[in-house]
């Protein structure tokens, strides 16, 4: 028998993405994308996640458990938050896309960094890997970076400058840290434009997400 998966996202980014993660590395997951692009509007208009967008959120992951997953998945770091609040009320389990990778950083490092091009997911990345920090009890040291004009200049359909600017804020993060997280899971793709010693230190969300989708699914 096939096992359900709903993913929750608030853009179509990363819809094709995990779709074909999901397909290598679970084949037997029968999936269902529930997708509300205004979300993440709402949140950028905001500054961050607003009450109407967790109520939101909270209707999204009641709908995900009439479907009878055996997992939800949240995709969106920036209302993983909200995650945490729908996971004291429904039954079903919730993977976070990201939750993973913050156990990886705080295991592989003390001092980490974190690159995105919102504020709104720089933030709650940032809680979220202080959390496993503190329930690993280690001491850590986040270094952030925004990657200035990054996100206006995929809005403006300029990819090439988008990553251009990534790249240039990851090489000069690298500096000061021994591992950095990608805080967004569209910003994935750009890892393999690094150079090998780089690339090594940067961690991502969605092949990892994926697979501890996978372990809950006991698989």
């Amino acid at each position: 028998m096939k096992k359900k998966v709903a993913l929750i996202h608030t853009g179509f980014a990363l819809v094709e993405v995990l779709t074909k993660l999901f397909n290598d590395i679970i084949p037997e997951a029968e999936l269902t994308h529930i997708v509300d692009d205004s979300l993440l509007r709402e949140v950028l208009a905001g500054g961050q996640v607003t009450n109407p967008v967790r109520s939101r959120m909270l209707s999204y992951y009641r709908a995900a458990e009439d479907y009878k997953p055996d997992v939800i998945f949240n995709v969106c770091s920036s209302v993983g938050e909200a995650a945490d609040l729908a996971a004291s009320v429904i039954d079903t389990p919730i993977v976070k896309i990201d939750e993973v990778m913050a156990e990886e950083a705080v295991k592989r490092a003390k001092r980490i960094g974190v690159a995105a091009t919102l504020k709104t997911t720089l933030d709650p990345t940032c809680r979220l890997i202080e959390k496993k920090a503190a329930e690993a009890a280690k001491d850590i040291t986040i270094e952030r970076t925004l990657c200035p004009g990054a996100f206006e200049k995929l809005m403006e359909k300029r990819p090439e400058e988008h990553d251009r600017i990534v790249l240039e804020g990851v090489r000069e993060l690298s500096e000061r840290c021994d591992v950095i997280v990608f805080a967004q899971g569209s910003m994935a793709r750009l890892k393999d434009s690094l150079e090998k010693d780089l690339k090594d230190k940067v961690l991502t969300s969605p092949e990892s997400g994926v697979r501890k989708v996978r372990k809950v699914l006991g698989l």
